[in-house]
């Protein structure tokens, strides 16, 4: 063969290995796009799927503490009535000595059944969303202050504004979560919650001052669990840090929607 006839093959071999390196790499290419298309919809899907479930346990927990707030505030409200008016009664039949003694336990009913009723609004999402986020708040840390768990304080900065309801339930559950393991776990004495209302964001800042744990060593029980999947439901970034006799602060960045 003449030399030309060798450099015209050696270029059409090259050609067609180069159609076929650039074929090759088109198709890597394509299957890792489709590969990753496909492991991103899976993580979506995963995703959409936790969500509806913790949105389904969170509504089989509002249903469940409507239904008790009913039963308190109906059935357990009544009776303390029941059970303090007919108080009222026997006390008109009675010595003077024996009348004191009866007033104070009438004094405690009624402190009962004030405590009862507050408690029945705290749990009810019907009174949550008349009366909002900081009014609910306003009121738990209020029942913590009358009962004596610990000495509890709110501060409110920037222009209040209005949220969707339903992320108002869901910021005041967590909050919730928080103030139960201040109250039951941490043994504080003080109580600190922070509302910062910014231009684009609400920032909810909680802080006790108990003994806190090591983040590190600490168990993710339910109660940490549930307070994570209610935030990442609204999009809301979740931060929560101690350290041993430290207390814990609990921080929630909610952007208005």
């Amino acid at each position: 063969m003449e030399d030309q006839e060798i450099q015209v093959l050696i270029a059409a071999t090259s050609m067609v290995l180069l159609i076929l390196l650039i074929t090759v790499i088109i198709l890597f290419v394509f299957f890792q796009k489709r590969k990753l298309k496909f492991i991103l919809e899976k993580k979506e899907a995963e995703k959409r799927y936790m969500e509806e479930i913790a949105k389904s346990q969170i509504e089989i927990q509002e249903q469940a503490l409507q239904n008790m707030s009913w039963e308190l505030h109906d059935n357990i409200g009544q009776l303390l009535s029941v059970a303090r008016m007919h108080i009222n009664i026997l006390g008109t039949q009675l010595t003077e000595d024996n009348k004191e003694k009866l007033d104070d336990i009438s004094e405690i009913v009624g402190k009962s059944l004030q405590e009862i009723r507050l408690l029945s609004k705290t749990m009810n999402t019907e009174i949550i969303q008349n009366m909002g986020l900081v009014k609910s708040i306003e009121v738990e840390l209020d029942r913590f202050n009358k009962l004596n768990f610990l000495v509890a304080s709110l501060r409110i900065f920037g222009e209040e504004r209005s949220l969707d309801i339903k992320e108002e339930i869901i910021l005041f559950r967590i909050l919730q979560e928080f103030f139960s393991n201040a109250i039951k776990h941490s043994k504080a004495k003080n109580l600190e919650v922070t509302l910062n209302f910014e231009a684009d964001r609400l920032i909810i800042m909680a802080q006790d001052d108990g003994v806190g744990f090591e983040e590190e060593k600490i168990e993710k029980g339910s109660g940490l669990i549930n307070m994570k999947s209610r935030a990442a439901i609204i999009n809301t970034e979740f931060t929560m840090k101690s350290a041993k006799n430290n207390g814990v602060s609990l921080t929630l960045s909610y952007p208005y929607k």
